[in-house]
Parts: structure tokens; sequence; C-alpha cells
């Protein structure tokens, strides 16, 4: 039932902030901002380089860390990368994959999200896995077609959904100041549950998370977490 979704709001700070004393200020920022984090998961994630700075003091307050990213392969000669081996090995508990960053500028393709998703499943990492339209396959009526696609490359690769959260990102809103409106982003999850509960079950359709993100607010955050 949605009573038993607990809800998770993430924060993805892409390739910010400018030093590790920024970060540090983000995080005095936060100090004395008390949660229940029974209640709520908060997971924040940082650059590579900032994340075991950052690390402890983010833990200390309830908060998550996450990496932005994950090898679609394991340990070897794959310069530049890290693997799903060593975010266990850091105590690193979350990844994203597949944000849509990562799939429109660096050429992450469905495949490759498909691979890291295994990875991470293997590893017992837990991924926040973005999905989400372009502007012109949304004006094309494409939306629920682009997250079905995106979605379907992982079916085959998730053995376990209770460490799978899907973030529904509308390509058009992220970073641009334009939001989907509640309504557009309820209209896309409710697209997503039905379609998990044909291809996957019931019982993950009704379960999994699923978060909205592009330009979110500390105005317009409450009304969209209020969507199922």
């Amino acid at each position: 039932s949605e009573m038993a979704r607990t809800p998770i709001v993430g924060g993805n700070w892409k390739c910010n902030p400018a030093s590790v004393k920024d970060a540090e200020k983000l995080l005095d920022g936060w100090k004395g901002q008390a949660f229940d984090k029974e209640k709520v998961e908060v997971v924040i994630c940082p650059t590579s380089l900032h994340l075991p700075v950052v690390k402890p003091g983010l833990e200390g307050m309830g908060m998550q860390v996450s990496a932005q990213n994950v090898s679609a392969t394991g340990f070897g000669a794959f310069t530049g990368e890290h693997a799903a081996e060593h975010l266990v090995d850091f105590g690193v508990p979350w990844t994203l994959i597949g944000h849509s960053e990562r799939r429109t500028k660096y050429g992450e393709t469905d495949e490759i999200t498909a691979q890291k998703v295994e990875q991470c499943q293997e590893k017992g990492v837990k991924v926040i896995f973005c999905i989400g339209e372009q502007l012109d396959e949304r004006e094309a009526g494409k939306t629920d077609e682009v997250n079905k696609r995106q979605i379907a490359a992982i079916l085959s690769k998730v053995k376990d959904w209770d460490k799978i959260v899907i973030a529904y990102e509308p390509v058009w809103a992220i970073g641009t100041g334009k939001v989907a409106t509640p309504d557009q982003a309820q209209e896309a999850h409710a697209a997503i549950r039905a379609y998990l509960k044909e291809a996957v079950s019931e019982e993950v359709a009704a379960k999994v998370r699923i978060q909205y993100g592009g330009s979110v607010t500390p105005e317009n955050c409450a009304e969209l977490i209020s969507k199922p």
C-alpha cells in the first residue's frame, strides 16, 4: 500500500561545489535541521572526490550518501571508472544510474544502464534509477513510451526491487526553472506504476518508490511529494 512506502528525498550536487570548504559550508547549513529518519530517507549525491570527505558529517545528521555514477564493469583495466565493489568497500549504500546528463552528454545508452544496474544488484548497492523524456518527446506525446523503454531495459536485471528507486525526471524540467505540474508528475508516476504492474507484478508496482526530479524548490516540494 502507499502507506507502507517510506518517502525518499534526494539531493544531487552534480559537478558542484567548487571546493571542499564550500562542501563543508553546505553541511553547516543543515546542522540543526532535524528530521525523523524513520519517516523519510534523505540521500545526498556529492562528487566522487567530495564523497568520502562529507560522508561522516552527512551520516552524523541521519542522511545517507550516494555516488552519482558507477561502472558497468568490475575491477580491471577500466581507466576513470569506479566499480560497485568500491562503493561497498567505502560504505556507500546508493548510486544514481541513468541520469539524463549521463544519457545525453556522455552517451549512456539503455544497455549501459542495464549493465550498471546488474552490477549493483549483484553487489547489493541500492540504485536511484533516473528516467524521463526530452521536451520534443513530451510535445510528441511520447512521455510514457520513453519511460517504458528506459525501464524495460533493466527489468531482466532487477532481482531485488527493494534496492531500486525510480526517479522520474523530465529532461526539459531539469535546472531550467520549468517544472512539471504536480498533475503532470502524477500522470507520469501513475503510468510507470501501471507499466510495472503489467511487466513485473502488482506487488512491485505498489511498493516501488518513484521520485519526481526537475526544478524542485522549497516552495513546490510539498505538493510534489504528496503525489503517490
